[in-house]
Protein backbone atom coordinates (compact mmCIF):
# COMPACT_ATOMS: atom_id res chain seq x y z
CA UNK A 1 0.00 0.00 0.00
CA UNK A 2 1.31 3.34 -1.16
CA UNK A 3 2.48 6.10 2.07
CA UNK A 4 1.41 8.95 -0.26
CA UNK A 5 -1.99 9.37 1.11
CA UNK A 6 -0.92 8.51 5.42
CA UNK A 7 1.91 11.35 4.71
CA UNK A 8 -0.57 13.86 3.17
CA UNK A 9 -3.51 13.07 5.61
CA UNK A 10 -0.68 13.66 8.64
CA UNK A 11 0.25 16.86 6.86
CA UNK A 12 -3.33 17.69 6.59
CA UNK A 13 -3.90 17.16 10.19
CA UNK A 14 -0.57 18.94 11.97
CA UNK A 15 -1.44 21.71 9.91
CA UNK A 16 -5.23 22.37 10.94
CA UNK A 17 -3.97 21.83 14.72
CA UNK A 18 -1.55 24.88 14.40
CA UNK A 19 -4.14 27.14 12.78
CA UNK A 20 -6.56 26.20 15.97
CA UNK A 21 -3.85 27.34 18.45
CA UNK A 22 -3.03 30.43 16.64
CA UNK A 23 -6.92 30.99 16.60
CA UNK A 24 -7.28 30.49 20.29
CA UNK A 25 -4.69 33.08 20.90
CA UNK A 26 -6.83 36.22 22.08
CA UNK A 27 -6.05 39.82 20.87
CA UNK A 28 -5.79 42.24 23.34
CA UNK A 29 -8.27 45.36 23.38
CA UNK A 30 -5.46 47.64 25.06
CA UNK A 31 -2.76 49.11 22.46
CA UNK A 32 -0.65 49.42 25.75
CA UNK A 33 2.46 46.90 26.63
CA UNK A 34 0.85 45.95 29.65
CA UNK A 35 -1.46 44.53 27.68
CA UNK A 36 0.11 41.86 26.48
CA UNK A 37 1.98 41.01 30.31
CA UNK A 38 -1.28 38.74 31.26
CA UNK A 39 -1.09 37.01 26.99
CA UNK A 40 2.43 35.91 28.05
CA UNK A 41 2.17 32.69 29.68
CA UNK A 42 -0.90 31.52 27.07
CA UNK A 43 1.90 32.81 24.34
CA UNK A 44 4.75 30.97 25.60
CA UNK A 45 2.66 27.74 26.17
CA UNK A 46 1.91 28.05 22.07
CA UNK A 47 5.32 28.05 21.24
CA UNK A 48 5.87 25.31 23.28
CA UNK A 49 3.52 23.48 21.36
CA UNK A 50 4.03 25.17 17.89
CA UNK A 51 7.57 23.43 18.76
CA UNK A 52 6.61 20.14 19.58
CA UNK A 53 3.76 19.67 16.46
CA UNK A 54 7.06 21.05 14.23
CA UNK A 55 9.13 18.73 15.87
CA UNK A 56 6.85 15.60 15.23
CA UNK A 57 6.03 16.65 11.69
CA UNK A 58 9.59 16.86 10.85
CA UNK A 59 10.36 13.33 12.65
CA UNK A 60 6.92 11.87 10.88
CA UNK A 61 8.49 12.94 7.09
CA UNK A 62 11.81 11.52 7.74
CA UNK A 63 10.48 8.18 9.00
CA UNK A 64 8.25 8.04 5.99
CA UNK A 65 11.17 9.11 3.73
CA UNK A 66 12.79 5.71 4.55
CA UNK A 67 9.34 3.75 4.40
CA UNK A 68 8.97 2.25 1.39
CA UNK A 69 5.30 1.15 2.22
CA UNK A 70 2.39 0.53 4.90
CA UNK A 71 -0.08 -1.59 5.52
CA UNK A 72 -3.44 -1.02 7.82
CA UNK A 73 -1.73 -1.48 10.98
CA UNK A 74 0.24 1.46 10.52
CA UNK A 75 -2.60 3.53 9.08
CA UNK A 76 -4.20 2.68 12.17
CA UNK A 77 -1.29 3.20 14.40
CA UNK A 78 -0.82 6.59 12.48
CA UNK A 79 -4.44 7.79 13.39
CA UNK A 80 -3.22 6.77 17.25
CA UNK A 81 -0.67 9.24 16.95
CA UNK A 82 -2.40 12.29 15.09
CA UNK A 83 -5.44 11.21 17.74
CA UNK A 84 -3.15 12.14 21.19
CA UNK A 85 -1.21 15.08 19.06
CA UNK A 86 -5.14 16.73 18.20
CA UNK A 87 -5.49 17.36 21.81
CA UNK A 88 -2.50 19.57 21.75
CA UNK A 89 -4.47 22.67 21.34
CA UNK A 90 -7.01 21.68 24.18
CA UNK A 91 -4.09 20.80 26.50
CA UNK A 92 -2.53 24.23 25.31
CA UNK A 93 -4.80 26.60 26.02
CA UNK A 94 -5.98 25.08 29.55
CA UNK A 95 -2.43 25.12 30.39
CA UNK A 96 -1.97 28.74 28.85
CA UNK A 97 -4.97 29.73 30.93
CA UNK A 98 -4.01 28.51 34.39
CA UNK A 99 -0.22 28.17 34.04
CA UNK A 100 0.21 28.31 37.43
CA UNK A 101 -2.13 24.97 38.28
CA UNK A 102 -0.92 21.46 39.06
CA UNK A 103 -3.59 19.51 36.93
CA UNK A 104 -3.29 21.28 33.31
CA UNK A 105 0.62 20.76 33.20
CA UNK A 106 0.07 17.30 34.26
CA UNK A 107 -2.51 16.56 31.50
CA UNK A 108 -0.29 18.52 28.82
CA UNK A 109 2.27 16.24 29.85
CA UNK A 110 0.31 12.97 29.76
CA UNK A 111 -0.79 14.37 26.08
CA UNK A 112 2.82 14.55 24.68
CA UNK A 113 3.65 10.54 26.76
CA UNK A 114 0.87 9.38 25.09
CA UNK A 115 1.83 10.98 21.35
CA UNK A 116 5.38 9.90 22.26
CA UNK A 117 4.42 6.16 22.81
CA UNK A 118 2.06 6.03 19.97
CA UNK A 119 4.67 7.54 17.84
CA UNK A 120 6.84 4.70 18.81
CA UNK A 121 4.41 2.38 17.55
CA UNK A 122 4.06 3.41 14.54
CA UNK A 123 7.46 3.04 14.16
CA UNK A 124 7.70 -0.41 15.73
CA UNK A 125 5.00 -1.36 13.09
CA UNK A 126 6.77 -0.31 10.06
CA UNK A 127 9.53 -1.70 11.25
CA UNK A 128 7.42 -4.98 11.72
CA UNK A 129 6.01 -4.41 8.54
CA UNK A 130 9.68 -3.64 6.23
CA UNK A 131 11.96 -6.29 8.45
CA UNK A 132 14.30 -5.71 11.12
CA UNK A 133 17.25 -5.13 8.27
CA UNK A 134 14.64 -1.70 6.73
CA UNK A 135 16.27 1.27 6.66
CA UNK A 136 13.96 2.95 9.45
CA UNK A 137 15.05 -0.25 12.00
CA UNK A 138 19.18 0.88 10.76
CA UNK A 139 17.99 4.71 11.58
CA UNK A 140 16.06 3.98 14.85
CA UNK A 141 18.03 1.01 16.11
CA UNK A 142 18.84 2.36 19.97
CA UNK A 143 16.83 5.84 19.69
CA UNK A 144 18.26 7.23 22.95
CA UNK A 145 16.64 10.50 22.66
CA UNK A 146 12.97 8.61 22.14
CA UNK A 147 13.33 6.81 25.62
CA UNK A 148 14.89 9.85 27.47
CA UNK A 149 12.09 11.79 26.56
CA UNK A 150 9.70 9.13 27.90
CA UNK A 151 11.77 9.31 31.00
CA UNK A 152 11.82 12.70 31.42
CA UNK A 153 7.86 13.00 30.41
CA UNK A 154 6.73 10.43 33.51
CA UNK A 155 8.82 12.95 36.06
CA UNK A 156 7.33 16.34 34.36
CA UNK A 157 3.53 14.83 35.29
CA UNK A 158 4.31 13.56 38.71
CA UNK A 159 6.50 17.25 39.24
CA UNK A 160 3.70 18.97 38.22
CA UNK A 161 1.96 18.13 41.53
CA UNK A 162 4.60 19.57 43.13
CA UNK A 163 6.10 22.39 41.40
CA UNK A 164 3.93 22.67 37.81
CA UNK A 165 6.78 25.62 36.95
CA UNK A 166 9.65 22.58 36.96
CA UNK A 167 7.07 20.64 34.32
CA UNK A 168 7.66 23.23 31.82
CA UNK A 169 11.05 23.30 32.18
CA UNK A 170 11.13 19.57 31.62
CA UNK A 171 8.57 19.55 28.70
CA UNK A 172 11.06 22.17 27.22
CA UNK A 173 14.17 20.20 27.74
CA UNK A 174 12.69 17.48 25.48
CA UNK A 175 11.56 19.64 23.50
CA UNK A 176 15.20 21.52 22.88
CA UNK A 177 16.33 17.80 22.78
CA UNK A 178 14.74 17.35 19.86
CA UNK A 179 15.57 20.38 18.53
CA UNK A 180 19.33 19.23 18.04
CA UNK A 181 19.15 18.00 14.52
CA UNK A 182 18.70 13.79 14.80
CA UNK A 183 20.71 12.75 10.73
CA UNK A 184 20.01 9.18 11.71
CA UNK A 185 17.36 9.08 9.34
CA UNK A 186 19.17 11.39 6.86
CA UNK A 187 22.40 9.20 6.80
CA UNK A 188 20.53 5.90 6.28
CA UNK A 189 18.30 8.04 3.46
CA UNK A 190 21.37 8.72 2.03
CA UNK A 191 23.96 5.99 2.46
CA UNK A 192 25.09 4.34 -0.45
CA UNK A 193 24.33 6.78 -2.97
CA UNK A 194 26.91 9.06 -4.43
CA UNK A 195 28.17 12.18 -3.53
Amino acid sequence: MSKTRLEAFSDGVIAILITIMILELKIPEDTRVEALRPLLPIFLTYVMSYVYLGIYWSNHHHMLQVTERVNGAALWANLHLLFWLSLVPFVTGWMGENHVAALPAAVYGVVLLCAAIAYTILQMVIIRLEGPHSKLAAAVRKDVKGKISIVIYIAAISLAFVEPRLSYALYAMVAAIWLVPDRRIERTLHAGQPR
